[in-house]
Parts: structure tokens; sequence; C-alpha cells
């Protein structure tokens, strides 16, 4: 995963409640493995119209928002099915920080698993920050400080801090076991010594 430091962008502010994983990415876009190629059917159904052809009026079809790297969302965002695809298709898409009050458990996870930071504030700063979306201004995000910095105003975050170690690093599920080859590869030469049966054919 791409090493996460400090993020600065135009937000984009999607104010629904209960966006689900379906409205994020519908089920038939479900057949890929792959992790590229999901973000033009991100939202799907709000950007595009019956015919195909982008909706004016969806916020991530108009600049600056189509290049926005973080999403301000209304609470309970990313629930209903679980699917790793949805974060695929944000990343896909380009956004990298979501900000919101509330998230569903399983969509939270994958998130990070996957690079994305989710940021869980208040309703009243939810609020606050969407004004600089509204004025198309940028906001930062500094992890490692845990900050969201806009004006001359800053809202501390709180966050797991292995999850923040993950994304600082760049540390996807792979690259954790990865960090581990050492003790692993003592382990199995260890095995082969006491137990011998264990590789019998």
């Amino acid at each position: 995963m791409k090493k996460f430091t400090i993020l600065k962008s135009i937000p984009a502010y999607l104010s629904l409640v209960n966006i689900d994983t379906d409205m994020i990415i519908p089920k038939q876009f479900l057949k890929t493995i792959k992790r590229t190629g999901l973000g033009k059917n991100l939202f799907f159904e709000m950007r595009y119209d019956e015919n195909g052809k982008l909706n004016k009026d969806f916020i991530l079809n108009n600049s600056p928002f189509n290049q926005s790297k973080i999403l301000i969302a209304g609470k309970n965002f990313g629930c209903g099915s679980s699917r790793e695809h949805a974060p695929w298709a944000l990343l896909d898409f380009g956004i990298t920080c979501i900000i919101s009050s509330s998230y569903a458990d399983i969509f939270y996870n994958n998130c990070f698993k996957n690079g994305i930071l989710l940021i869980k504030i208040t309703d009243d700063e939810i609020k606050e920050i969407s004004e600089y979306s509204n004025r198309k201004e940028e906001i930062s995000v500094n992890l490692a400080d845990q900050k969201i910095i806009f004006g001359n105003k800053k809202i501390k975050f709180e966050i797991d801090q292995f999850k923040k170690k993950c994304l600082m690093e760049g540390l996807d599920d792979i690259a954790l076991s990865l960090e581990k080859s050492d003790k692993i590869t003592s382990f199995e030469e260890k095995i082969k010594y006491t137990k011998p049966w264990v590789f019998n054919d």
C-alpha cells in the first residue's frame, strides 16, 4: 500500500445517510477480482442516468470534486453487505480519506486494510468542515498528528494505533506477514528436524 502521511484536497461532500455498499459499487460490477478499473463505476446509479451519461447534478461528476481525495459523508457510511470491492472502487477513483460520524464495522476495517483512512468526528464538526466543500477550499489531514486542518482551525480525531501504523508504513495484511518472514523461515527449519514426518508425502 501507499504510505499515508499528510493529505491535502478540496473535499467532496455527500450528505446522504446510510449509503450502503451496493450504492458505492453495485453488484453487477463484482465479477472482477482486480482492484483496478472499478473507479468508473463508483456510485454508478447516482453518477449516471438511464442512458449511461454522466449526471451533472452529482457532485463527483463536477470539477473540482471529480479530483477529490477526501470524501465527507453522512452517518452510517458503508452499511449493507460486506464487499471488498467498495473500498477498491473508492481507492481507484482517487479517494483515500473518508470523514463521517459513523461507519459500518466491516466496511470500516476493509478500508484500512486497503489503505483508506476513515475518520470519525461529530455531526457538528462534519457540518463545519462541509462548508469548505461548499466553498471549494482545500483542507488537510495530518495522520501523524491525528488532525484535520481547515483555515485556522483544527479538529483532533482518534484512531486505533495499529491501524495508524499500518497506514503510515503502507502495510497491508501480506506486508505484515512478510515482516515476520525470518521467524516463519526459522520455524519451518525447526519443524523439519523436530517433526520430519510433517514433510513426508
